[in-house]
């Protein structure tokens, strides 16, 4: 599919009967695309974008241990030291009660779905993407977090992201954010006393986990492009940092 001007995608690597979910936006925050499949089809949809940025909700590569040796320097018993396998991105959101998954210093011990963003992000050099912002290119990318977006959007901790009112409370958020989304209360418009008490609910309005993390990565990238000022950057650049879809953040969420 080919799109002439500037697209916004995320993409969603946590796996599911498809590993990889994506969702592109056009320059008015209108959704294009959205859809779940394998990585080659992720970049057989890149491959025909004239210019885009893309959003990625996995880490590039493992930690470098910024935060171990923050924590030995600051330790007196540094051979005791736990939690520190982590990248400070990571040590920075756990700090604001932000609970991300830990990214270890082995590729060989990061979960399968980091492992597949590090191939993902390689494929991605290949075809000659560069690190957003870089001037005098097309073609950018940038690390999102889904989880941390929401947390962020919301100003607290998202209901479980598997359950109905967590996608629904998810999907709200983003539609309130002017995204070209289908309506979640429109859901409650569609409930019927015999549709409820036959188990039909009108499950089509509602978008799935893997779609509305890959859509708030979409939306984050959207916003980096367009409104740099809207987004906030977080860890340390020598081994990643997270673009979150928000101008600055909250001392805790709860």
């Amino acid at each position: 599919m080919l799109f002439s001007k500037a697209t916004f995608i995320g993409i969603d690597p946590s796996g599911g009967r498809h590993p990889f979910t994506y969702a592109a936006l056009d320059e008015d925050c209108q959704l294009l695309a959205l859809a779940s499949c394998e990585m080659e089809d992720v970049l057989a949809f890149l491959g025909g974008q004239q210019a885009t940025v893309v959003a990625i909700n996995a880490p590039r590569c493992p930690n470098k241990g910024l935060v171990r040796k923050k924590m030995e320097e600051q330790s007196l018993t540094p051979g005791h030291l736990r939690g520190v396998d982590i990248r400070m991105v990571e040590y920075e959101l756990r700090g604001r009660g932000i609970s991300i998954s830990p990214t270890p210093s082995r590729p060989e011990t990061c979960a399968a779905w980091m492992q597949a963003g590090f191939d993902f992000y390689r494929q991605l050099d290949g075809l000659g993407f560069k690190p957003y912002p870089s001037e005098d290119t097309s073609h950018q990318w940038l690390e999102a977090h889904p989880h941390a977006s929401y947390c962020a959007l919301l100003g607290q901790i998202p209901l479980p992201k598997p359950t109905l009112e967590g996608r629904l409370q998810r999907q709200l958020v983003l539609y309130e954010h002017d995204m070209g989304i289908k309506d979640p209360m429109e859901f409650f418009e569609e409930i019927t006393r015999h549709r409820l008490s036959k188990g039909v609910l009108p499950m089509d309005l509602i978008y799935s986990s893997e779609e509305l993390d890959a859509m708030v990565a979409a939306y984050t990238a959207y916003l980096a492009s367009n409104h740099p000022g809207d987004v906030i950057w977080v860890g340390d650049q020598k081994e990643g940092q997270i673009v979150l879809p928000v101008s600055e953040l909250k001392e805790a969420y709860l």
